[in-house]
Order: structure tokens, then sequence, then C-alpha cells
């Protein structure tokens, strides 16, 4: 009997780990300036990305990939989807060339058909069903049609109503042509709906209307639905769950949904109101927060959030206003933009970092002080043992950090963790430079966090 409750413990906990919510980043290449894809991989690894999603299947992409441990979905562009759609011996093509000779060396793990189809001027919804059905066969001729999943990213103008989140429909026109086939198509292929989300735009369009504390998923009293009676604390759950009631209305209850986009600009034009970079940080450091330690939403707490968000990096070549060059994580050196955790180990298991409407540390080479409260200096866990090593070496070295308490014998020694060593050296040296600019980086090893750490019995010091 022990044997069998102790198999029960260990299924429900992997159902639990397999349900649980996660956070992947968009990779876009629309740059000259970016770093070329190893040293990317290299840079995912470091940060703890485990997944990303791709524009198109690049084959010096998905090689760079290969044996790395990142999931990526891959994409088939509009362009294709004509063609796709025509012939199954043109999708047999494009699986062994794009997905079959790297798979599984690379964990490719789903095939986006298209993007936001049904705004795209240039191609007919006619063909995104059918390109997807043979994209399927192709698949499973090759034995991956279990492993790799297919769907296609929307865009919420698919939604004829999302307000309030109860009423969301899909437009009329859409339903019977595309809507109801690709439901059909992911009920029977057991796949997701792919939605990209922008509370951003909403707030851009109707900042007078749309609090900034409920678009950035701020503390607040939040936004009661008049027709099921939940209360939503953010703009983001109340899209997502107008998706969810848009499925619902057409019985689609059993699909599921993943967020294959959202972000906030840090620079935009002047009439792209809410375009800044503390914005930015608190809008995605807040959503990662929401997403690693919540449930889902209230149409739908069962289901864990799921979401990319978008980018990793500045794209300078990208069309358009100023904001669609705008939305990396990264800048092309690597440097963050603004500094949020990214990875589960630090929203939970580690110090955590209070983006709730505080200005993000910029990890540049400017050293101005930081206009931030009180504020410290933690290793970044997922940098990997030589990085911490690197940085500790410096700080306690060249750098003049007071190392005396992480000695043996000393209050926080402890000689088997790594992380507690580097976080103290990290924050006696961020401190004694009087919290400046820059010198909370060391190479991505470090990150800047707004609540004490807490490790036992040592205090981190708070200033000199």
């Amino acid at each position: 009997m022990a044997a069998f409750y102790s198999f029960l413990y260990l299924f429900l906990s992997a159902v639990a780990l397999a349900d649980e919510g996660w956070v992947g980043v968009n990779y876009g290449r629309i740059a000259d300036n970016l770093p070329p894809p190893p040293k990317v991989v290299e840079l995912l690894k470091a940060q703890g990305i485990d997944r990303i999603k791709l524009f198109d299947a690049d084959s010096t992409v998905l090689a760079a990939l290969a044996n790395s441990g990142i999931s990526a979905v891959v994409a088939l562009p509009n362009e294709l989807l004509s063609s796709a759609a025509a012939a199954q011996s043109f999708t047999d093509q494009w699986v062994q060339t794009n997905i079959a000779r790297f798979y599984p060396t690379t964990k490719i793990e789903a095939i986006a058909v298209g993007n936001e189809v049904f705004v795209d001027p240039n191609h007919s919804t006619q063909f995104l069903v059918p390109a997807m059905n043979n994209l399927h066969a192709s698949l499973e001729k090759y034995n991956l049609s279990g492993s790799i999943k297919i769907s296609s990213p929307i865009a919420l103008s698919a939604l004829g109503s999302s307000y309030p989140t109860s009423s969301g429909s899909f437009q009329e026109d859409l339903i019977e042509p595309v809507i109801k086939p690709m439901l059909d198509f992911l009920r029977r292929t057991q796949s997701y709906l792919m939605v990209n989300v922008y509370p951003f735009f909403a707030y851009m369009d109707n900042s007078d209307k749309i609090s900034l504390d409920y678009a950035l998923l701020r503390d607040g009293p939040g936004v009661v639905d008049s027709g099921n009676g939940l209360r939503y604390s953010s703009l983001f759950e109340a899209q997502v769950d107008a998706v969810y009631a848009a499925m619902s209305a057409l019985k689609y209850d059993d699909v599921k949904l993943v967020v294959t986009e959202t972000g906030w600009p840090s620079k935009g034009d002047t009439k792209e109101v809410g375009a800044t970079e503390e914005n930015a940080a608190s809008y995605n450091g807040n959503l990662v927060q929401r997403v690693l330690t919540g449930g889902g939403t209230p149409l739908r707490p069962q289901d864990s959030l799921k979401v990319f968000l978008f980018a990793l990096f500045n794209e300078n070549k990208k069309s358009g206003p100023t904001s669609e060059r705008n939305y990396g994580l990264f800048y092309p050196n690597e440097q963050r933009v603004y500094d949020i955790p990214l990875t589960r180990a630090h929203v939970q298991g580690g110090p955590q970092t209070s983006v709730n409407g505080s200005k993000a540390q910029v990890p540049s080479g400017d050293l101005t002080p930081s206009s931030r409260g009180q504020t410290w200096c933690v290793a970044n866990i997922n940098a990997g043992v030589e990085k911490l090593q690197a940085g500790l070496d410096y700080a306690c070295g060249e750098g003049g950090a007071d190392c005396r308490s992480i000695q043996p014998g000393s209050m926080c020694y402890n000689s088997n963790s790594l992380e507690v060593h580097a976080s103290y050296a990290f924050n006696s040296y961020y401190q004694k430079n009087a919290r400046a600019r820059g010198t909370c980086y060391f190479g991505g090893a470090a990150y800047v966090v707004s609540q004490p750490p807490s490790y036992g019995e040592c205090v981190f010091p708070t200033g000199y």
C-alpha cells in the first residue's frame, strides 16, 4: 500500500508539473546587428530561457539549437500558405527540409502555420486550414505527428466582441469559413489555439478609459465583468478570457490556449502613449511573476497560463512606428534593456524582484546612481557556475567588495552554496558603488531585487 501511495504521489506531481505555467520568448531577427545564432543560444541558456518561438524555420537557428535543451516553435510563413494548401507534396518537402532533419536533436514542439492570417490583406484565409491539414499529414508520414503540434497565431482582432469579457465572440464572417474548421482541427489533433495578446494597444488607444495599473498587472481594484460577475485584476487576463469566451460560445471549451505573443515597448513615438522603459519592465516583470506563481484566468482557473514574451531583441530593421523596434528584453549587444526575473527559480525559489511600478535596473556602462529606492544585487543562478565564479572572483578581488563574511567560519559562509557567496559579493560591490547603474550585471550573472535577500542568518549590507 505504501508503494501505491508513493507511486500515486509521484504521478500526481508529474501531472501537476506538466501543467505548470511557463514563459518563453519570441526570437525575431528583422535586424542587421544581432549576434549569430550560436551566441543567442548561449544567451538563452545563461538566462534560463528554455522555450523560444521563431517566425520561420531558419536552418542556422535550428542547427544552433541542437542539443541545447531549448524547445522551439517554428513557423511556416504566410507567403507559403497557398502552396502548402495546394499539395501535400509541398508540405512533405517542407517537413523533410525544416523539421525531420533537425528533430529530435533540436526540440521542435510545434509549427505555427502563418501569423495573424486574418489581418493580413495579402493572403486569403481560405488556405489556412487546408495548409494545416496537409502539414499534419506530412508529420504523420514522418512519424512526427504525436510529438509536434500544429496551430496558427491569431490576433485579438479576430474577435467581434471582447468587452465585457464574457461577451467574447469571433467575427461572424470568420466563424463558418475558418474558425470552426480550425478549432475542429485543434480538437482532433489535441493541439491548442495560439493567440497574440497586447494590452499595450488597448491602453494606447483608450488611455483615458483604461487604468495604467490595470494594463500593467499592478495591484488595484480591478474590473468586475458585468456579464459573469468575475473580477479581473489585469487587462491581460480579461483579453485572454475573451478568447476563451468566444471558443465557449462555439462549444469548444475543451480546446486550450497558448499566448504566442505579448509584450510592451520600452520606447515609442509621442502618440504611442505608455511606451516607456519603466512600463515595459513593469508589464513584462509582473506578467512573468503572474504566470509562474499563479494558476489560470478567472474563467479558466484550472488551465495554467503559457506565454511567449515579445521579444528577445530590439530589432532595428522593423518597419512602422518607433515602438516596433523597441520590444526587446535585450539589446543586440546582449545586455538587458531592463532587469526582470525570467525563470521560476527567480520568481519562486530565490529572492524575488518587485517590478510593481519600479524602474528596472539598466545593465549598461552608465554609472550614474540608480534612482530606485532600497535595492540589493543577487546572483542569477541560471548564468552557470563559470560566470558566477568569475563574477565572485572579480568582486572579491579587483572589485574591492568586502567578502569577509563569506570566508570559512564567518556568518555567511556555506561551503556548498556558490549562489550565496556570489550574491553576497555582488551585493557588497553594488552597495559599495552606491547602487550605480551597471554595477549589478557581472556579464549577466547578477540582477537587482527590491526585497532583502534571505539566506538564513546571513544579513546583506544595504550601504557603505
